[in-house]
C-alpha cells in the first residue's frame, strides 16, 4: 500500500451526521492578502522564494466568507439511493478498480491525494501546463490556487453533513491508496472534495494557459478519478465535486480580490513558461492517465 502523508486534518470536515460541527480551522494570516498581489508584477524566477504555509493547521483563507459562500446542498441531488442501479453502478467500479493495487495508476491516486499543501496543484498539474513551477517563486498563483481549495470546502462540508454518505471501503472489501486515517473514516463521501477542487483549478488554470485547456481539462478529470482508484470516492461523489467545484469558480468571478490575484497571476504563469522545459516526469505520467481508470 502507498501512504500519503499530505492529506486533510480532521479539521477539514464535519464527520459525522447530526448537528456537532467540526472546529473552525484557524486561518494564518498569508504573506501575500488577497486582492494585494499587485505589487508583485515584477516577480520573476530570480525572486527570493517567499514564506508558504505547510499543510491544512495553517492554510491561508478563502476569497469566500460563510456569508457569501453558496451551500452545495441547497443544489446537488441527493446521493444514489442504496440499492439503486447508480448505487451499484458506483460499488461495481469499486470492485474493479481494487485490481489495480499495485500499479502505476495506484501509484498515481496515491500521489493526488496530496492536497492541502502550496504545490500540490503545481504537482497535479504540471506536465498539462509542460511546466514545473516552484511555489515559493510565484506567490499571486500560489494564493490563488490554495485560496480556491477553502471556498470549495466552505461550499460543500455543509452538504457532506446533511447529506452523509459512507466512504465505499466501509461497506466493501478492498485495499485503499492512503492510510485509513480516523478523518477519513468519519468524514463523508459525497460530494467528493478532491474533485470539486482539482476541478476548481483546472477551471482557473485553463483560465490563466487557454493554449493549454485540453491538457488541463483531461488532468483535472484524472485527478477526480484518482479518488475512485484510491478506494475513498464513488463515482458519483467525484462527478457532484466536479459540479461544487464549477460552482465555486463561477461565484468567485464577482470577488475582486480574486479578481485582481488571477491577473498576476498570469503574468507569474506567463513568465515560467516563457523559459519552461517538459518535466522529464511527464512521459510516465502521460502513458498512465492515457485512459480513464474506469
Amino acid at each position: 500500500m502507498v501512504m500519503n502523508t499530505f492529506r486533510r486534518g480532521p479539521m477539514r470536515f464535519f464527520q459525522t451526521p447530526g448537528p456537532a460541527r467540526a472546529p473552525a480551522r484557524s486561518h494564518k494570516p498569508f504573506l501575500i492578502p488577497a486582492g494585494a498581489a499587485i505589487v508583485l508584477l515584477g516577480a520573476c524566477a530570480s525572486t527570493p522564494a517567499t514564506k508558504l504555509w505547510k499543510d491544512f493547521a495553517d492554510h491561508p483563507a478563502g476569497y469566500l466568507t460563510k456569508a457569501t459562500a453558496m451551500n452545495a446542498a441547497a443544489f446537488l441531488p441527493p446521493w444514489p439511493a442504496q440499492g439503486s442501479p447508480r448505487d451499484q453502478s458506483d460499488r461495481a467500479i469499486f470492485r474493479a478498480t481494487r485490481s489495480l493495487e499495485g500499479s502505476a495508476r495506484w501509484t498515481q491516486a496515491a500521489e493526488d491525494a496530496e492536497l492541502e499543501t502550496p504545490r500540490a496543484p503545481f504537482k497535479a498539474f504540471a506536465c498539462a501546463l509542460g511546466v514545473e513551477i516552484d511555489p515559493g517563486k510565484a506567490p499571486a498563483l500560489t494564493r490563488l490556487l490554495g485560496s480556491v481549495e477553502p471556498d470549495v470546502d466552505l461550499v460543500l462540508n455543509q452538504a457532506k453533513a446533511a447529506m452523509y454518505r459512507p466512504r465505499p471501503f466501509l461497506s466493501n472489501d478492498g485495499p485503499i491508496c492512503v492510510d485509513r486515517a480516523a478523518w477519513l473514516v468519519k468524514s463523508g463521501s459525497y460530494p467528493s472534495g478532491h474533485s470539486a477542487a482539482g476541478w476548481a483549478w483546472g477551471l482557473t488554470l485553463s483560465h490563466l494557459a487557454p493554449d493549454r485547456q485540453e491538457a488541463i481539462t483531461k488532468r483535472a478529470l484524472a485527478y477526480g478519478e484518482s479518488r475512485v482508484v484510491c478506494g475513498v470516492h464513488y463515482a458519483s461523489d467525484v462527478e457532484a465535486g466536479r459540479v461544487v467545484g464549477a460552482t465555486v469558480v463561477a461565484r468567485l468571478q464577482n470577488e475582486p480580490a480574486y479578481r485582481a490575484d488571477l491577473k498576476v497571476a498570469k503574468r507569474e504563469l506567463e513568465a515560467a513558461r516563457a523559459s519552461a522545459v517538459m518535466p522529464a516526469r511527464c512521459v510516465a505520467e502521460t502513458q498512465t492517465l492515457a485512459s480513464p481508470a474506469y
